[in-house]
């Protein structure tokens, strides 16, 4: 999983597409905040997938339902609530 993080971090870094655009950004007289989020999930294989991709037959079994939860809490900095007031999105002050 870290391998992975890294790779896309690289990848990244390294792209001169961004590098272009950043470079705009900041002629522009701005300066930039990158901050991507990816969420990556994996599972590991049932022994009947593993069947499967052997190319042997696999016995049906239902799905397990997955659920998310939240602590629904966030912190926003002063930069987050300038951004969301200019999208005329409402914050609540307690969240500060």
């Amino acid at each position: 999983m870290q391998e992975l993080g890294n790779a896309i971090n690289d990848s990244l870094s390294e792209s001169d597409r961004i590098a272009e655009a950043i470079g705009e950004i900041k002629r522009a007289g701005y300066d930039v905040f990158l901050v991507l989020e990816a969420t990556i999930g994996f599972n590991r294989r049932e022994d009947e997938e593993e069947a499967e991709e052997a190319g042997e037959p696999a016995e049906e079994t239902e799905e397990p339902k997955r659920t998310f939860g939240t602590t629904g809490k966030i912190k926003f900095t002063t930069q987050d609530h300038r951004f969301l007031r200019a999208l005329k999105i409402a914050v609540d002050d307690e969240n500060r």
